[in-house]
């Protein structure tokens, strides 16, 4: 016997003041659902989310839910005004005795309830409202972004809760993990319209080529059909008239239909200037420690930066790993120790806060205002890497229309801002890229390319991330921050220092017998081999990044082979010289710092 579905949206059509937003859409939300809802930032998955909710209503079109059901909504900006705390927000609905969900709840999600709303970041509000929803357990939930601004170890938490219940949810969210994790089906925002496939996500990206590649093979079928047409009107068409006027209306309807096509949105021209070389080594800092009063960040630290690595940040919020990327770039004084900045240093910022934004100026004005960007005597330019751009031409790269320019910045989606914020950047040379969260509110489209752009980038990056898949494509080392100082140094990204860190029993860490956290390591003479610990998991991590750059230099070699690359491709040409010129260095520095290393553990054997 077929279940009645939990929710049903049909025939939906919605338009927010110029082309409809949605036309005859329609949607099923079965009992125990696990669903990924997916798309283009701006494609309308959270307003199609919030007429699910019944929070926005349809110009046309019935939301149909099944008698007895309730659905929940996660409020992405929710209202606690009248609320003294958090916690009395997120307690609202359920009677006294049930309280106790709400503080299980907020105990996985790290959150205080008894913040007072006023004096709550925007992080808190987002993760009260996650609360209250959890809590009162509804038949059906509809998360919005639900691992924005929450530390890997609460979105593990998360996964656990959403892996064990019974209830059924759609969520969004640009957490690849996350996403293949927990979903078992997948609606697909596209256009205007929704398509549904009984897969999770894992199978989304090559669902979504699958239906792409069809679609241009049926536009280039089509396309040959109205020129074949076209050409037999322009030929014959004098000498049939009587007979073939049925053949001429027929060529007209086929060019409407090909008119009526709607095209897929581009992608964001994402492209890094790495500009002037800095010198081989980018940051060295020695015995860092740092404390605010009793809350200590950082003790007895070693880091060495060498150009062209790809260094990650992790750890619970409010751990101090902006505060470390500060130290590091000279911004922040530690209380010990000491930070060498490399020669020849350009640096370019992506902050979380999107401080750099003025969300009370255009997206023009933020651009030809900014005087590290701005060219002189003409307002309607932006320099972008040296050259003059039109700033309407340069922000239609980053997918941002004309009637956008003009409009505050406050008035963007966060990955709008997101999208804006890396304008800046990008239009910068830099040889140090530091990226404070920047995959929060991406889409994932424009995270691949942002992915991709970072492969090839010749500079030097700094990153700060939740975004476990993001950490594991990108990062060639971790720095793991645990608290009370505690900080690690493993090769690899995510799921590198997950294989390598201590074991952990009932969320408490076990140290490993042949290794301790580097905070909690006495001085470097300690040790039996001479080495300090930073330097022993640094000698131990060369040869896996030995052999990772030889697979480039290999890869390059390859490609460069072509004796009729120069001719035919000489950008690539020359961006491939370039790039294992640097790689052979780097190759050469790794070699030289491991036999310094070796030789050093050596003659204190």
């Amino acid at each position: 016997m077929a279940r009645a579905p939990l929710l049903q949206v049909t025939d939906i059509s919605l338009t927010f003041g110029g082309a409809p937003l949605f036309a005859d859409l329609s949607l099923v939300v079965q009992p125990g659902d696990r669903v990924a809802l997916v798309g283009r930032n701006g494609s309308g998955k959270s307003t199609l989310m919030k007429v699910m909710a019944g929070l926005v209503e349809p110009d046309r079109g019935e939301r149909t839910l099944s008698p007895g059901m309730s659905v929940g909504y996660m409020e992405q900006d929710p209202d606690l005004s009248g609320f003294p705390t958090l916690g009395a927000y997120a307690t609202a609905a359920l009677e006294p005795s049930e309280a106790w969900r709400v503080e299980a709840v907020a105990e996985g999600l790290k959150l205080n309830l008894d913040a007072a709303p006023g004096q709550a970041s925007g992080g808190e509000r987002r993760r009260a409202a996650l609360a209250k929803l959890l809590a009162e357990a509804p038949e059906l939930m509809l998360l919005d972004e639900p691992t924005n601004h929450l530390d890997i170890e609460a979105i593990a938490w998360l996964e656990r809760e959403l892996s064990e219940t019974r209830t059924a949810y759609v969520v969004i969210s640009h957490d690849r993990a996350f996403l293949t994790a927990l979903t078992r089906a997948t609606l697909w925002v596209d256009r205007g319209q929704v398509r549904r496939q009984e897969k999770g996500f894992a199978d989304f990206e090559a669902w979504r080529d699958r239906v792409w590649e069809e679609e241009d093979q049926q536009r280039h079928k089509l396309d040959r059909l109205i020129k074949s047409e076209g050409r037999w009107a322009v030929e014959g068409i004098s000498a049939r008239r009587k007979r073939n006027m049925g053949r001429v209306r027929a060529l007209a309807d086929l060019r409407a239909e090909r008119a009526g096509q709607v095209r897929r949105a581009g992608t964001a021209a994402l492209e890094l200037d790495s500009g002037p070389s800095s010198g081989k080594r980018v940051i060295e800092a020695r015995g860092l420690s740092k404390a605010y009063g009793e809350t200590l960040i950082l003790r007895d630290f070693d880091l060495r930066v060498q150009r062209g690595d790809r260094v990650a940040f992790v750890g619970p919020n409010g751990v101090g790993k902006t505060t470390v990327l500060k130290m590091l770039l000279g911004e922040v004084e530690p209380d010990e120790g000491s930070v060498t900045l490399g020669t020849n240093l350009e640096v370019a910022v992506f902050d979380q806060t999107r401080e750099k934004l003025d969300g009370d100026k255009t997206l023009w004005d933020n651009l030809t205002l900014d005087p590290s960007l701005g060219v002189s005597g003409a307002s309607d330019q932006v320099m972008v890497r040296g050259t003059p751009r039109h700033v309407a031409g340069y922000l239609k790269d980053f997918l941002f229309d004309d009637k956008q320019l003009k409009a505050p910045v406050r008035s963007l989606s966060g990955g709008e801002k997101a999208r804006l914020l890396l304008a800046r950047i990008m239009a910068l040379p830099s040889n140090l890229l530091v990226l404070d969260e920047p995959t929060n509110d991406l889409d994932i489209e424009t995270l691949d390319l942002l992915q991709d752009v970072l492969g090839e980038y010749d500079g030097t990056v700094l990153l700060v991330s939740h975004d476990r898949d993001f950490l594991d494509r990108v990062a060639s080392q971790t720095v793991a921050m645990e608290g009370d100082g505690r900080a690690t140094v493993y090769p690899g990204g995510w799921s590198d220092y997950q294989s390598q860190r201590p074991s952990v029993s009932n969320g408490k860490r076990e140290e490993k017998r042949k290794a301790k956290p580097v905070a909690e390591a006495p001085k470097p003479a300690a040790r039996a081999d001479g080495l300090s610990y930073t330097e022993r998991h640094r000698l131990e991590a060369l040869p896996a990044e030995l052999e990772r750059i030889s697979a480039e230099i290999a890869k390059l070699e390859k490609l460069l082979a072509d004796p009729a690359l120069f001719t035919r491709e000489p950008v690539k040409f020359r961006k491939a010289t370039e790039a294992l010129t640097e790689r052979q260095a780097r190759l050469a520095a790794a070699e030289e710092e491991w036999l310094e290393l070796a030789e050093k553990a050596e003659a204190s054997a």
